[in-house]
């Protein structure tokens, strides 16, 4: 198997980006982009430390949990996790992120390309409270580079059609998979009534 090892010879293989894949990207927040992110539940966030180790977090949140700051600044606060810090840890060595806004239901995506830095600040955290609960750190994002992606990839995947997804009992409970992944000595049953604890009061 070969793989390819420059972009001329990954350019020989592909059309070039032309008309309206080009020109929609933008350098700042216009307001379909802000409205897009106040209706967003969800956002993914990718990431690389300074290895060029790759990591992609989750994060979500009732609708415009994430805060546009202005034009080019976006805040994005961190609700309580496992700790493991990949995405933050990576953002403190190697600040590029790239972020996927999704609204529930519909089929087109945000995409936002820009610069991370973490901060503990007081005010800001407040101002990101949910539940009464002050977030620990926020994740401000400086926009590089903002755009629409198209639809093709839900539209393939039914992502939002419910008869195109498997029954949940055909996949084990997180529970039965950390069993058999980790070997730890309580049962998997035993493991899921945790994490039900933890998802009740442990949100925000």
């Amino acid at each position: 198997m070969e793989f390819v090892t420059s972009r001329e010879g990954l350019r020989e293989h592909y059309k070039l980006a032309t008309g309206g894949a080009v020109q929609k990207e933008m350098r700042q927040l216009d307001p379909h982009s802000r409205n897009f992110i106040e209706k967003s539940p969800f956002v993914l966030i990718g990431s690389s430390d300074g290895e060029g180790n790759a990591d992609v977090t989750p994060k979500g949140d009732k609708p415009g949990f994430v805060a546009v700051l202005d034009d080019v600044t976006l805040a994005i606060p961190d609700r309580p996790g496992n700790n493991r810090l990949d995405t933050w840890e990576n953002i403190v060595v190697n600040p590029a992120v790239g972020l996927l806004f999704l609204i529930p239901g519909m089929n087109e995506t945000l995409r936002v390309n820009g610069n991370g830095r973490i901060t503990f600040d007081q005010p800001l955290r407040e101002s990101l409270s949910a539940e009464g609960k002050v977030p620990v750190s926020v994740l401000v994002v400086k926009v590089k580079a903002v755009y629409m992606h198209c639809a093709k990839a839900f539209m393939r995947s039914k992502l939002w059609q419910p008869e195109s997804w498997p029954p949940r009992s055909a996949m084990p409970t997180l529970g039965e998979i950390l069993k058999d992944q980790t070997k730890f000595a309580e049962s998997a049953e035993a493991k899921d009534r945790w994490l039900d604890e933890v998802y009740e009061k442990e949100m925000w």
